[in-house]
């Protein structure tokens, strides 16, 4: 019988949701950059759905590819970089086939993202107010007048305080959580069905973490939306997914719902982060359990497995050296590995 690991995370059941309406499906999306050897590919054949009203959390290290999927998706790879494979369907509308200038009808009005810095994301030499009506004139027919009442309405909605005045301020005289608020108000100003989340907490303080994230839900449950939230951060992944996926390399390797993921674990990589979580019961002084080594180069990557030099639980086996592994299904329908040798792995249980 396999030994059980005690999980640090609470996370709540999740509803069943097979039966969803999915707004964004990501069907063997590739992207690669040309380099001195080759192509490099930075994603990997990933597969991922998104349900309307539901949130999907995209965890991984830096530079697993979570950011450049989404870049993908949504036609914003700059270049040389392009998508060689695969298909993007929002909404029944097939983005990867989609002339440019129909994609940028699209963007902010169906599909909106949320950058995670947003003192680069702004523009300096405008006011919010400008940007935002900006963004409102470009998809519809409205006069200045509409759309500064629009933008007004907007900046209450993300909880700027005095937003009649604050809307005349230019970004350096707006806290960094006031202007994360901004970026939410201007991708969600058209309301669209999916919105995606980068990093939107890096460099925020906890308490600023919190009212952003729950602002969002706030939203989400208002408008329906479905949220793609990419992060670092497990504690948020247990608050507010409904689904996760685990990336490593430009490839998702875990996939399923948030109790398969903290639950159910099934793949080394997705152990090994939890593991390098700081546990309340943990020893005074006792060092955390480090993933060891380095994430890999994805212009050489190794010819099996790429979690297989820093694996735990396949390190030096002679097929994980050699065979790069498929997703497989596991104990659910809807819930992935890549690990060759995922029904050996302990299991993961939730802390009383």
């Amino acid at each position: 019988m396999n030994a059980a690991v005690a999980h640090p995370l609470v996370a709540p059941p999740v509803a069943q949701t097979r039966n969803a309406h999915r707004v964004l499906d990501i069907f063997g999306l590739t992207t690669a950059f040309p380099g001195d050897q080759g192509p490099i590919t930075v994603v990997d054949d990933v597969s991922l759905w998104l349900e309307a009203g539901r949130t999907l959390a995209v965890v991984g290290e830096s530079g697993s590819g979570k950011s450049m999927t989404f870049l993908s998706a949504i036609g914003l790879v700059a270049k040389p970089g392009r998508i060689v494979a695969g298909k993007v369907i929002l909404d029944g509308h097939s983005l990867t086939a989609m002339p440019a200038a129909d994609m940028r009808a699209l963007r902010g009005k169906v599909i909106s993202m949320v950058f995670q810095d947003p003192l680069t994301a702004l523009n300096p030499v405008f006011t919010i107010g400008q940007q935002l009506m900006l963004v409102i004139q470009a998809h519809e027919s409205i006069s200045g007048r509409q759309a500064r009442t629009r933008a007004i309405q907007l900046l209450a909605r993300v909880q700027i305080p005095d937003p009649s005045r604050r809307i005349d301020d230019y970004p350096h005289q707006l806290s960094g959580g006031m202007r994360q608020r901004v970026l939410i108000a201007m991708a969600v100003a058209l309301k669209p069905k999916v919105l995606i989340a980068d990093e939107p907490t890096t460099a925020l303080d906890v308490t600023v973490q919190a009212q952003i994230l729950d602002l969002l839900a706030d939203i989400q449950k208002e408008t329906g939306m479905g949220v793609v939230l990419i992060t670092h951060d497990l504690g948020l992944v247990a608050k507010y997914a409904d689904r996760v996926a685990v990336m490593y390399a430009g490839r998702v390797v875990e996939s399923g719902s948030r109790d398969d993921i903290f639950r159910r674990a099934k793949h080394p990589y997705t152990h090994a982060l939890f593991r390098s979580i700081p546990r309340l019961d943990s020893v005074a002084g006792e060092d955390l359990p480090a993933i060891e080594g380095q994430p890999p180069n994805v212009a050489s990557l190794p010819p099996g497995c790429a979690f297989e030099p820093r694996c735990f639980h396949g390190k030096g086996r002679a097929d994980c050296c050699t065979q790069r592994p498929l997703v497989e299904v596991t104990d659910s329908h809807e819930h992935r590995s890549a690990c060759m040798h995922w029904k050996s792995l302990p299991i993961l249980v939730q802390d009383a």
